[in-house]
Parts: structure tokens; C-alpha cells; sequence
């Protein structure tokens, strides 16, 4: 288990990473979310002893990362898909690693084949596209067989397959016990994958739960209705304390009443309805609601999109990414 206690570090005046503690358990994949500059990648870096804490501490089995007597065999990472020897092979760049780390030659073969880089194992990393290169960085993490994987931001300049390879793999690790800690700005994907959730903004711990009760909590239910009678039924369900916001034709967005709250309105009130549908929130809304307040970049006038610009978001990210 990753333990995260009190973990703060400064960078000069600013503090990336503040009095952070949560857990990363075995057999669940957890996501680690939280927008750009929220501490993400110093945290990752701090567990595996790349940057020094300033106070608080990290440790994997109740060790630090320095004390591991065979580390690359206990913790595998991703954190920068271009830390690569250029003109070192792919075969060869994890044949060191493998050698460094007692390692045979068999098992570079393996992870090669298992990512999908065996016919090119020959062939120099500074010709790689990003995906490539993000599939030889997860050869890397996973060469020793580890027990505990990080992964941030896997996904980047990966195809769709590559995406779904992804997902299979993280999922597989932990259902065999492991320990995995992935970071990712796909929403999309990490509703798909992740079991667990940690979300940090400004370097604070805001959430530590289940995807689930993540999504239950964070944003609230919407419940789609269509009736002729949109105007006087949206008078009733506002004075039931009922949030409604018009969307498309006779269409009505209800927050704060449950389907059967609102289907009792109307029906009380002879309004017919030709849709009910309650609409429980998407992990991106209720990933943005709760973050909104802590993004350190954020456009002018901003404002929460709607359910068709978030699934228009979700499928242009996937294109982009296949595009990479």
C-alpha cells in the first residue's frame, strides 16, 4: 500500500503540494485527479524519491522509495513518456534497466510483446510518435513485475485501441492484487476505469471515495422532462423548490426534485408528460463541480457545459488523441 501522510512541498514561495494524506490500496485501480497544477505529478515524484519533501512523508509497504532494496522489481512508473536514451534502441534502453535491476533478457522480451513494440525493438525512441513512446515508458514501469504501478497521464497520444489497451491492462494489474495509482485528464476513461478516486486542487486533498458515491456526492441528479405544458409546470416545480433550465423544444432540466417528485407535480396538476428520465451526473460534471474553485487556469467567463458539450468534449478528446 502507498501511504501519503502530511505531505507538503514548497517550491520557493509557492506550495505545490499541501499537507496532502490519503491511501493507495491493492486491488483497486485508483484514479488521481485534479487540474493542472494541483500537485499531481510533485506528488508522484515524492513517492517515488525523485523530489524531497518538505515536510510530511510518502512511503510504499511502510518503506521509502530509496530504502527498496530492488526497486524497479517493487514500484513501476510512468511519469514522462520522453525520458528515453534517443539514440539507444527500444530494446536496448530496457535492457539497461533490466541489467541494473538483475533482469534477464527474456522478460524485455515480454513486456516488448506486451505492449506492442516487439517489431520495433531495434529502432531508435527519438523516432517514436508519443503513443509509442508512452507504450516503451510502460515496458519500463512494468519490467520488474511490479507490485505497485504509477502511471500519469497514460493515455496521451494514444490511439482509441491503445486507450482500450490501457484500460484492460490497469485493470488487470489490480485484479491481481496489485497497486495502482493512475493519473488522467480523459474523464470518459477514468469513469471506465478507475475504482477508486483521490482529487487534489491546489495541492489539498478535496475528495478521497468511491467512483461512485464521487459522482453521487459532487453533483447533483437531473431529470429530464418534455410536456406541452413546459411553462406552467416549470412555475409549479420552481416553487417546489426546483431548479429548471429549458432545453430543446418542449424539453425541461430539473435539478433538486427526484423523477417521482416531479411526476406527482404534474400529475396533480393534469400536465401531461411525454418524458421523464432522471440523468445521474456524468464523472466529468461532478469532477468539474467540485474543482471549479480550484483550477489555476481558467478561461474568462467560463461557465459548467451542457450534457450535449460534454459528450462533444469526451468524443473530440478520443480523436485527438487517435490523431497524436
Amino acid at each position: 500500500m502507498i501511504e501519503i501522510r502530511g505531505l507538503t512541498k514548497r517550491y520557493g514561495d509557492v506550495t505545490a503540494v499541501d499537507g496532502l494524506s490519503f491511501d493507495v490500496r491493492p486491488g483497486v485501480v485508483t484514479g488521481f485527479l485534479g487540474p493542472n497544477g494541483a500537485g499531481k505529478t510533485s506528488t508522484m515524484r515524492m513517492i517515488l524519491g525523485l523530489d524531497r519533501p518538505t515536510s510530511g512523508s510518502a512511503t510504499i509497504g511502510g518503506r521509502r522509495y530509496a530504502d527498496l532494496p530492488t526497486p524497479l522489481r517493487e514500484v513501476g512508473a510512468l511519469l514522462d513518456a520522453h525520458a528515453v536514451h534517443p539514440y539507444r534502441s527500444a530494446g536496448k534502453h530496457l535492457l539497461a534497466l533490466a541489467r541494473g535491476n538483475g533482469i534477464g533478457r527474456r522478460r524485455v522480451d515480454e513486456v516488448l510483446g506486451l505492449v506492442g513494440l516487439a517489431d520495433v525493438a531495434g529502432r531508435r525512441p527519438g523516432g517514436f510518435s508519443l503513443g509509442m513512446k508512452q507504450r516503451l515508458g510502460i515496458a519500463a514501469a512494468l519490467l520488474g513485475d511490479p507490485g505497485v504501478v504509477l502511471l500519469d497521464e497514460p493515455v496521451n497520444g494514444l490511439d482509441p485501441e491503445g486507450i482500450r489497451w490501457i484500460r484492460s491492462l490497469t485493470r488487470d494489474l489490480a485484479s491481481e492484487g496489485r497497486t495502482v495509482l493512475l493519473s488522467s485528464h480523459l474523464m470518459s476513461e477514468m469513469a471506465l476505469t478507475a475504482d477508486h478516486l483521490v482529487v487534489v486542487g491546489r495541492g489539498r486533498l478535496l475528495a478521497d471515495t468511491g467512483l461512485d458515491a464521487f459522482v453521487r456526492s459532487a453533483a447533483r441528479e437531473t431529470v429530464v422532462v418534455r410536456t406541452p405544458g413546459a411553462r406552467p409546470l416549470a412555475a409549479l416545480l420552481e416553487e417546489a423548490g426546483a431548479t429548471v433550465r429549458p432545453g430543446a423544444g418542449d424539453e425541461l432540466l430539473v435539478t433538486g426534485l427526484s423523477g417521482a417528485t416531479v411526476g406527482d407535480v404534474a400529475g396533480a396538476h393534469g400536465i401531461v408528460l411525454h418524458e421523464l428520465t432522471p440523468r445521474r451526473a456524468s464523472l466529468e460534471e461532478a469532477y468539474l463541480e467540485l474543482t471549479g474553485g480550484s483550477a489555476d487556469f481558467a478561461s474568462a467567463g467560463a461557465r459548467p457545459a451542457t450534457p450535449a458539450e460534454t459528450q462533444a468534449t469526451t468524443a473530440s478528446m478520443t480523436t485527438s488523441g487517435a490523431a497524436r
